[in-house]
């Protein structure tokens, strides 16, 4: 506040009253349902500054307990939209956007949206940071280019390059969710209701009207089991017809990471890797070109079922990292960058199979866990590097991940949680003998 005062030498300070829509956010806290009119005033206040972030986490947690209707889910959405800017580009807009909670999946959209964007469909992908894991996005791109822009220059920038991968919280494009995600960052957790609410906020606000959204499913995820995936699908569809968003919902996969890196830098490496290569780890590859070739699809640039052959063919051909390349110099970064130019925290400690066997799981709450006490994803060149996956056979003494910090005590802290919960089990190839 004293910076924004400038050069003010004294001021006086006023108990400021309830905010207006307080009556409203306490019924919302008790799960009474709330109407357009609460909605708009009570996301309205939050921009304004008048709710703390305990009353805010409140809110949040709320959501937890007292699940909002339909109805009340559209209502926010549209406050959400209403308070900031919209970007409007005058032709159809496309996006691809994953609930994440897997390590290693922000790494997905850098090669996503360089497929999608060379075949002339345009695909403005704003990013979070990230909420709960190791990366966002955002925080991945940053390693190879600026992604903080004004919504003026991203308008043009997209029209440009046909495809970006920019941070949404710099600009004032549903304001309320960059509050709310800071907060939940805090706090740590997500709400269903809120993360819809959150993501069809932004996409709207860049005027998306085909989309394509990301639920993985599996152990260690946000999301467990189909059902309650199923539901989840259920919530996005039945809000994307309330906004007249054309949507796909797939369910992905996620078990273990995505890929062979967890953390900013080492993800950045690996897409790069996988763009210049034309091919990569199968999990990520399989991944990038399923959700790639359902935009694709979306876009009627393949037949509905065609989409995935078509995506691996631009993928393989190079055509995606020509684009890519686009995409990094009008974000301002190097498109001669090399993946070996990218740096990594110096301390390191590699984990080795105590047996021969066979890998039978990969743990993503211990490889976040440790990813994020090794430092990532504010210390952009942490994180950790996979040398397995599910099923791959291991002899004793063989590599199976490399924790990569930038301290001693970080480094520490990582291994003792990767260590603690045994986050990459090896099994036997016997497991018993009879007699």
């Amino acid at each position: 506040m004293l910076k924004k005062l400038g050069d003010c030498k004294a001021a006086e300070v006023y108990p400021v009253d309830l905010p207006p829509s307080f009556d409203a956010f306490k019924r919302r806290l008790e799960g009474k349902r709330l109407d357009a009119g609460d909605y708009k005033r009570l996301v309205g206040d939050i921009v304004a500054g008048l709710y703390d972030e305990a009353q805010i986490a409140a809110f949040l947690v709320s959501q937890l307990h007292h699940r909002l209707s339909d109805e009340e889910l559209g209502y926010l959405i549209r406050a959400m939209v209403d308070t900031g800017e919209i970007v409007s580009f005058g032709e159809p807009v496309y996006d691809e956007h994953s609930i994440g909670g897997v390590p290693g999946n922000s790494k997905v959209a850098l090669i996503v949206v360089p497929i999608v964007a060379s075949k002339g469909l345009l695909i403005p992908k704003t990013s979070s940071r990230a909420i709960t894991s190791p990366a966002g996005t955002a925080d991945t791109m940053e390693v190879l280019a600026r992604v903080t822009f004004s919504a003026e220059e991203i308008h043009d920038m997209a029209l440009r390059a046909r495809g970006l991968i920019v941070w949404g919280g710099a600009l004032n494009l549903a304001p309320a969710d960059d509050v709310f995600v800071r907060v939940e960052r805090r706090i740590g957790v997500d709400p269903p209701t809120q993360m819809v609410a959150s993501i069809l906020a932004k996409k709207l606000a860049m005027s998306v009207s085909r989309l394509v959204i990301d639920i993985p499913v599996g152990r260690g995820a946000k999301v467990e089991n189909e059902k309650d995936a199923a539901m989840l699908a259920s919530m996005f569809l039945s809000q994307a017809s309330r906004l007249g968003v054309t949507m796909r919902v797939a369910l992905t996969f996620g078990n273990e990471p995505i890929g062979l890196s967890v953390g900013p830098a080492l993800e950045a490496r690996e897409a790069l890797e996988t763009l210049m290569k034309g091919d990569g780890p199968l999990g990520l590859v399989e991944k990038a070109c399923s959700l790639a070739g359902l935009v694709l699809e979306l876009g009627g640039v393949a037949p509905r079922g065609r989409g995935y052959s078509l995506a691996c063919e631009i993928l393989r051909s190079g055509m995606a990292y020509k684009k890519f390349r686009e995409i990094i110099e009008v974000q301002e970064g190097d498109p001669d960058v090399k993946p070996e130019d990218i740096r990594l925290a110096p301390k390191r400690f590699t984990l080795e199979a105590r047996r021969d066997g066979i890998v039978s799981s990969i743990d993503n709450v211990a490889i976040s866990l440790a990813a994020k006490a090794a430092g990532a994803p504010d210390d952009k060149t942490a994180g950790i590097k996979l040398h397995v996956k599910t099923g791959y056979r291991v002899k004793k003494g063989d590599p199976l991940l490399t924790i990569y910090a930038s301290s001693d005590a970080r480094l520490h802290e990582a291994v003792r949680i990767i260590e603690e919960y045994n986050a990459v089990v090896v099994e036997g190839v016997i497991v018993k003998l009879f007699p």
